[in-house]
C-alpha cells in the first residue's frame, strides 16, 4: 500500500484518507488514496488529489479538484451506477460556518475516469425560494422540480414571532429566507439492491443562517447516465413540549 511513490513526495504530501476495492471491473482490487498538504499546527488539508493505483500493474491516475482544499477529507467506495463496479464518493468539509460540504463521485470502470456527481453542478441545480407568510407560515419553493412546501413556524417562541409578526398574524414586512448549498450526501441503498443512492441534504434558513427552519432531503438515483432526483421531502425542528 504504501510504497516509493509516497516516498517521493512525502516532503510536501502526506496520505489523508485510504480505501481499497475493484474500480476498473477486472476483479482485483485496486487501492485509492486521497492526498494532501498539511497545514502546521491546523487540520486544514490544501491541495487534496485523488489517487488510483490499479491492483494488477500498480500504475497510478492522478485526479485534481476544482475545490481541493478543507477538512476531514473521506473515500466511500460503492456501485452508484448498478455495473457491479465500485465507484468513488469523495467529501470535503468546507469548514465554513454553514457547515457546507464538497462531494465529488467518480467512476474508473476500464481504467479511465469519469465525473458522476460534482457538488458544484448540483448546487446550481437545485434553487428554492423561502418566503415568510402572514400566520406563522413559511413557503418554500422547490423551482426545479415546481413544488410547494409549507412549514409552520408558530412554534419558534414568543421573543422570535413578536419580532417578525403582530398580534393577529400578520407579518410587519417581508422576509425571505434562503437554503444552503448541500451540507451531507449520504449513499444509501434504498431498494436493498446493492446499488447505492444518494441523500441530499440542505438546510432551510430563515433570517439568518443560525436561524434554521428544517432540512430539505433530496434522494438522487443515477438513470439516463446522469443522478436524477427521486424523491423529495421536508424534514422540521419538533418543540418541547
Amino acid at each position: 500500500m504504501y510504497n516509493s511513490y509516497f516516498r517521493d513526495n512525502m516532503i510536501k504530501s502526506t496520505i489523508v484518507a485510504y480505501a481499497s476495492g475493484d474500480l476498473n471491473g477486472d476483479r482485483i482490487s485496486d487501492n485509492v488514496y486521497l492526498t494532501g498538504i498539511k497545514t502546521k499546527g491546523s487540520q486544514f488539508i490544501e491541495n487534496i488529489t485523488l489517487e488510483i493505483q490499479n491492483g494488477m500493474t500498480g500504475e497510478f491516475t492522478n485526479i485534481t479538484f476544482n475545490d481541493n482544499a478543507g477538512y476531514n477529507p473521506t473515500i466511500f467506495l460503492g456501485d452508484f451506477t448498478g455495473n457491479h463496479v465500485d465507484d468513488i464518493l469523495i467529501g470535503i468539509n468546507s469548514g465554513g460556518s454553514g457547515g457546507i460540504m464538497y462531494y465529488y463521485i467518480y467512476s474508473f470502470i476500464n481504467n479511465k475516469e469519469h465525473l458522476l456527481f460534482d457538488f458544484n453542478v448540483y448546487n446550481d441545480l437545485y434553487k428554492y425560494d423561502v418566503i415568510y407568510k402572514d400566520n406563522y407560515k413559511v413557503e418554500v419553493i422547490s423551482k426545479t422540480n415546481k413544488q410547494k412546501y409549507i412549514i409552520d413556524i408558530s412554534n419558534k417562541g414568543f421573543d422570535y414571532l413578536d419580532e417578525i409578526y403582530y398580534e393577529n398574524g400578520k407579518l410587519k414586512g417581508p422576509i425571505n429566507g434562503f437554503v444552503n448549498p448541500i451540507s451531507g450526501l449520504y449513499p444509501v441503498d434504498f431498494d436493498s439492491n446493492n446499488v447505492y443512492e444518494l441523500l441530499a441534504y440542505q438546510k432551510i434558513a430563515g433570517r439568518y443562517n443560525a436561524d434554521s427552519l428544517g432540512y430539505i432531503l433530496n434522494t438522487l438515483k443515477w438513470e439516463n447516465s446522469r443522478f436524477d432526483l427521486y424523491n423529495q421531502n421536508i424534514a422540521i425542528f419538533g418543540a418541547q413540549l
